[in-house]
């Protein structure tokens, strides 16, 4: 698999913070509808959705991973979002649960400020450790 770079493409921070076309979660769905779908990493579960926004150039899913992190939460940018099955109410994402795990830990109290989603952005943009290929 090639990356965006050898395709000609740059990830902006705009783009990992947009869902895209083909999730079906751009095209007038309310984020908050998929509270509570499951999540599915590249290798297995991680967790339900706990939170969802749908704003512009902002948008991420809050994930309540249970036991699999010892009920801690992590948040994922709209761009690792790969699908959406409506009728299963699952969310699929193209990271690793070892790539999720080792992304910036979430804190309740600062996940929304803008030090934080930079964190994020880094980390799983074409610069970070949490990248993969679009």
């Amino acid at each position: 698999m090639s990356s965006c770079r050898e395709k000609g493409v740059d990830v902006t921070h705009e783009e990992i913070w947009t869902y895209r076309t083909e999730t079906g979660m751009s095209h007038g769905v309310d984020a908050v509808d998929v509270v509570g779908y499951g999540v599915e990493a590249l290798d297995g579960s991680i967790g339900k959705v706990d939170e969802a926004t749908n704003d512009a150039g902002s948008a991420y899913l809050v994930i309540d991973t249970g036991p699999w992190i010892f009920g801690q939460k992590v948040v994922l940018p709209a761009g690792v979002i790969t699908s959406v099955d409506f009728e299963d109410e699952t969310v699929f994402v193209n990271r690793t649960k070892e790539e999720i795990k080792n992304a910036p830990p979430f804190d309740e109290t600062t996940y929304r400020e803008p030090s934080y989603t930079e964190q994020l952005g880094t980390y799983y943009g074409p610069e970070g450790h949490g990248y993969r290929d679009w």
